[in-house]
């Protein structure tokens, strides 16, 4: 595992006129309480992990079921489409976007909800098993491109093309606002979590693939909790994005192979999260495929069964060494918060 320290905040160029992530989640609050499928997701107090990572407490906040969905994705695309079905009728939208899965779900579950079309392009790499979810859910799934940065350009394209909403939950200059309000509807996992945090954690690891999950729970944190708790942002060696931008002082592209870690294998951050990751987090962690898999194999024993994505946040924590955790004052005493952010593969529906 690579590890980089920051002082916060990190001076970034290129990012003047990208707004900042929200902050307050009770306009989302708000609108779950009329959902009838909507319930808090549990966080779990985790010995089995704690142990196994030479820390006093691993605290889980367990997304796995997450409105029947499977992921911490349910409250981001589906709270965009909910605001826009209580300002007017949607029932003549098609909602595009591109996805690694879980956020394809959200747009293809918030559609049929309201009556809405949903379309979904998806890289050679996501597998059938996703692209069948999404259909399950009413989603029309087309396939486009090697990598998700290759999907995503294709569904931009087809909403100029075609008249479409396009609904991503990455964003880039000229385009905030819909991913804005993607990363507000996250808000609500960290609401919850302080909620039902019996204190502060000292230290919060956060897996990013674009960032948006890092970032809005991130300002949540700093919120409640102000410079107390240590944030380490997680991503893999394959895919550092937001590590990259942040060594480079601006917004830069990424590379490496593909990683198994699909959710997070973004090589572009969002630009939104990385403006509000460079305020709030204090550490960027690179972890291997290796670390990754031995993490969620870990993770799985201790009956917390995951994906590489789900439970990168628990791998990076697991993974550092004796001079990582005197950097990041990880010691036996130490209160970690990690997210669990998805069901594993095989149990999915």
């Amino acid at each position: 595992m690579d590890i980089l320290h920051v002082t916060r905040p990190v001076p970034l160029a290129g990012l003047e006129d990208i707004p900042a992530p929200l902050a307050d989640a009770a306009p989302v609050q708000a609108l779950l309480a009329r959902c009838p499928v909507a319930a808090a997701t549990p966080l779990v107090d985790a010995p089995a992990l704690a142990h196994a990572s030479g820390v006093g407490k691993v605290w889980v906040k367990d997304e796995r079921g997450r409105m029947g969905l499977g992921s911490f994705k349910a409250l981001g695309a589906a709270h965009v489409i909910a605001r826009d079905a209580a300002a007017g009728d949607v029932s003549g939208v098609t909602y595009v976007t591109a996805s690694a899965g879980n956020h394809g779900m959200s747009v293809a579950a918030g559609a049929a909800a309201f009556g809405a079309r949903a379309v979904v392009y998806i890289a050679e790499t996501v597998p059938d098993t996703f692209a069948a979810r999404l259909r399950a859910q009413g989603a029309d799934v087309i396939r486009e491109g090697a990598m998700y940065e290759a999907s995503m350009e294709a569904a931009g394209q087809a909403a100029t093309d075609n008249g479409w909403t396009l609904l991503s939950d990455s964003s880039w200059e000229g385009y905030t606002e819909p991913p804005l309000r993607v990363m507000e509807g996250y808000l609500a996992l960290m609401a919850e979590a302080v909620d039902q945090m019996p204190h502060a954690p000292s230290h919060i690891f956060l897996q990013a693939g674009v960032g948006g999950l890092a970032a809005a729970c991130a300002v949540m944190a700093r919120k409640a909790w102000g410079d107390g708790p240590t944030i380490i942002v997680v991503e893999p060696s394959e895919a550092p994005a937001l590590h990259g931008s942040v060594v480079a002082g601006c917004p830069v592209e990424s590379s490496g192979g593909v990683s198994e870690m699909g959710r997070l294998d973004c090589k572009m951050p969002s630009l939104i999260a990385l403006k509000g990751l460079a305020r709030d987090a204090d550490a960027y962690a690179l972890i291997t495929e290796d670390e990754a898999q031995i993490g969620t194999q870990v993770a799985r024993d201790a009956g917390f069964a995951s994906t590489p994505s789900g439970a990168a946040g628990f791998a990076a924590l697991r993974a550092a060494d004796h001079l990582q955790r005197v950097g990041l004052g990880l010691n036996s005493a130490s209160q970690v918060l990690c997210i669990l952010s998805e069901a594993a593969e095989d149990a999915a529906s």
